[in-house]
């Protein structure tokens, strides 16, 4: 087992502008195996830019991006030949997208959908790759009746089942995602968020959740960082940052969810 003390992703000092609009401003932060780090800030805040330049899938400024992989290497992301970014994002990584719609193929059914994953990895037989993609729909509770069906019949909470299924059926060790709860009424996003803890602690994901909402990160995330203007103004334990906030914005943030 991985020394649980090595960090599996190491973000150092990550600059991203936008001509004169800096989205992120020498940010830092480790992430350890089995660990869920939340990202919270309201919009415009840099977040869901970090976690893109995270997963290479907009080029940085300056700064790092060092992923330990399953064989112990140590790989900076942006120096990596695109072929192995790209085997790295099939194999070790996943994201999951805000809109349902963008992380799943809406023109090839559910079971295809979760299928073309394990066909990417080099799965061929086609009983296999079907049972696995009805074992996965069971994991996302969604009926393996509806395996032959277009996602595009389903709920948006099914649909954001569907492509957690999608990501998680190569077994990836760690997961970004964006806002997973976000244009979900009240109900479907806390049985969404029980789905996604439960997955979290048995497959033992290493996760990092961008979210405006705190009741979210309070639930999932074991540490926290705070972003303000392309920079993290406070980071810690979840609780403590929570229920202790130090910077005048995290108090605010905080505050704002007090309120009735």
């Amino acid at each position: 087992m991985q020394d649980r003390l090595v960090p599996l992703l190491t973000v150092e000092r990550l600059s991203k502008a936008y001509g004169a609009v800096v989205a992120c401003d020498r940010v830092s932060l480790s992430l350890y195996p089995g660990q869920v780090l939340g990202i919270i800030g309201e919009s415009g805040s840099g977040k869901t830019t970090l976690l893109k330049a995270i997963a290479t899938h907009l080029p940085i400024d300056s700064g790092r991006v060092c992923y330990t992989s399953t064989a112990g290497q140590a790989l900076d992301l942006h120096e990596l030949p695109l072929p192995r970014r790209r085997q790295l994002m099939r194999t070790e990584w996943g994201f999951v997208q805000q809109n349902p719609r963008d992380g799943l193929r809406m023109n090839v059914t559910a079971g295809a959908n979760i299928g073309e994953r394990l066909m990417e990895v080099g799965g061929r037989h086609y009983g296999q790759i079907r049972q696995t993609a009805g074992l996965w729909l069971d994991q996302v509770e969604i009926s393996q009746a509806r395996m032959d069906d277009f996602p595009h019949t389903f709920s948006g909470g099914m649909q954001q089942r569907l492509q957690l299924a999608r990501v998680l059926v190569t077994s990836p060790r760690l997961v970004l995602m964006d806002e997973p709860t976000g244009g979900l009424d009240v109900s479907v996003q806390a049985k969404l968020l029980d789905l996604i803890r439960s997955l979290v602690r048995t497959l033992q994901l290493s996760v990092i959740l961008v979210t405006h909402d705190i009741g979210v990160v309070r639930l999932l995330a074991h540490r926290l960082l705070v972003m303000q203007g392309g920079q993290v103004v406070e980071a810690g334990l979840t609780d403590q940052v929570l229920d202790d906030p130090q910077h005048p914005y995290t108090q605010q943030l905080v505050s704002a969810t007090l309120v009735p």
